[in-house]
């Protein structure tokens, strides 16, 4: 692809970042099996380890199969540069890890993946990172959780699983005024429904395990950094702005400048904790983003043919789908995901717990499993899943309340899925 035109997503998500093998012409990009690279000479290989030249040196912190899936998702959310990781919850980490300092603290939204939720409020607390969880559809209550120790907001643009759409304009805004960055988790909408870039946004990370890959198939996870945050802004970022001592005295963002965070996290997070996301996994995903905007077109289709079915339906006391007129955010859905709010959501079965377990029981074309993003269709009860360590005040302030199902609407025949549904909750 040439750097002096313009590409539609669709092409994006077939060539970016991929070439021919210059050796043995192969049209697909190779894995590269290997753990480690031949260096030309002593020189070369010390000018690698100083970070003064870029190459391959060890499959933990650098692969070329690996490196070709961080060029393409850089380039499908219009960002500078991207890491990638062995899962979406070690994305986070690099993410974080770069960021903070123990007794630093951040923001996040309450209306985040169950694992998300756990991380943040117990795991990390063993770091000394501390976290405030808000209620995200007033940007006004991050302001407020906002201290001197504030690093970062963290939100999802297109909640999991709830099916919420934030406003990203007006928290983007709130984390300017207080010149720290947002991240946004984009797993649910994907570079191709959301580009949280255009809207503010200074991080992006995404579990490639769903969506991006696609098939059920693959962990993996990568944090994009815009470019556009200026990390010596303040004194509130030293990993960053400060010499480290690992690279003799290397200032990250004075020399990388609009890619030091994404080298950061490379050098140093991946480096030092190696949740390396390995080559056979980011084939994988490289094969599946090439399909990405025709499975998306189909399953918001195929989503929103499912939610008119269930919002009507005897025994569903209500649908949480943006793409519903009737929903609080289907203003919100139009504005940022223009092609459609996904195809993950939320509906409540009437008869609370025992009847959410007895609808996951009963279906047969829907999977019962703790995934999302797959070619086919999935179902979950969250309550007794994914974010069952909640107690039920939490899972109800997150989305994932005792009566709550959440589905991921595959690219099976609508009539299908819908008569699956049907059956189901009618035993």
């Amino acid at each position: 692809m040439s750097k002096e035109k313009t590409y539609g997503i669709e092409t994006q998500a077939i060539h970016a970042g991929a070439h021919p093998d210059p050796v043995t012409g192969a049209r697909n990009t190779p894995i590269y099996q290997t753990t480690s690279y031949v260096f030309e000479n002593a020189d070369h290989a010390a000018d690698l380890f100083n970070l003064q030249t870029f190459g391959f040196i060890y499959s933990r912190i650098t692969n070329p199969t690996v490196a070709t899936l961080e060029e393409r998702l850089a380039t499908l959310e219009g960002g500078r540069a991207a890491c990638c990781a062995g899962s979406g919850h070690a994305a986070q980490f690099l993410a974080f890890f770069t960021l903070l300092e123990p007794g630093d603290h951040f923001v996040a939204s309450r209306n985040l993946y169950g694992g998300s939720l756990t991380q943040f409020g117990i795991s990390f607390k063993r770091l000394g990172w501390n976290c405030t969880f808000v209620d995200p559809t007033d940007p006004n209550n991050f302001k407020e959780a906002i201290t001197p120790k504030t690093k970062a907001l963290f939100i999802e643009p297109l909640a999991n699983p709830g099916g919420i759409v934030l406003d990203l304009e007006a928290i983007s805004a709130v984390a300017k005024d207080a010149s720290i960055p947002v991240i946004a988790d984009n797993t649910m909408a994907t570079p191709y429904l959301c580009k949280p870039f255009e809207w503010g946004i200074d991080l992006v990370t995404h579990s490639t395990t769903k969506f991006l890959a696609g098939h059920g198939t693959s962990m993996g996870g990568a944090v994009i950094e815009s470019g556009k945050f200026d990390w010596n802004q303040n004194d509130k970022f030293p990993s960053m702005t400060t010499p480290d001592d690992a690279y003799h005295g290397l200032t990250f963002y004075e020399t990388f400048g609009d890619f030091g965070f994404t080298m950061k996290a490379r050098a140093v997070a991946l480096r030092d904790f190696g949740p390396a996301l390995s080559p056979t996994n980011a084939f994988n995903t490289i094969t599946g983003i090439e399909t990405l905007p025709i499975r998306m077109d189909r399953h918001v289709e195929n989503a929103q043919k499912v939610a008119e079915f269930l919002i009507n339906h005897k025994a569903v006391s209500w649908v949480s789908y943006a793409g519903l007129p009737d929903s609080p955010f289907h203003d919100l859905a139009k504005k940022y995901m223009p092609k459609g709010p996904g195809s993950v959501f939320t509906f409540g079965v009437k008869g609370g717990y025992e009847a959410g377990v007895k609808v996951v029981e009963g279906v047969n074309l829907f999977s019962h499993l703790a995934n999302i993003g797959d070619t086919r269709s999935l179902i979950i009860h969250p309550a007794s899943t994914t974010h069952r360590q909640l107690s039920e005040e939490q899972q109800i302030a997150s989305g994932a309340g005792p009566d709550v199902l959440r589905l991921s609407v595959g690219l099976e025949t609508a009539d299908d899925l819908i008569r699956d549904l049907d059956e189901a909750l009618n035993l």
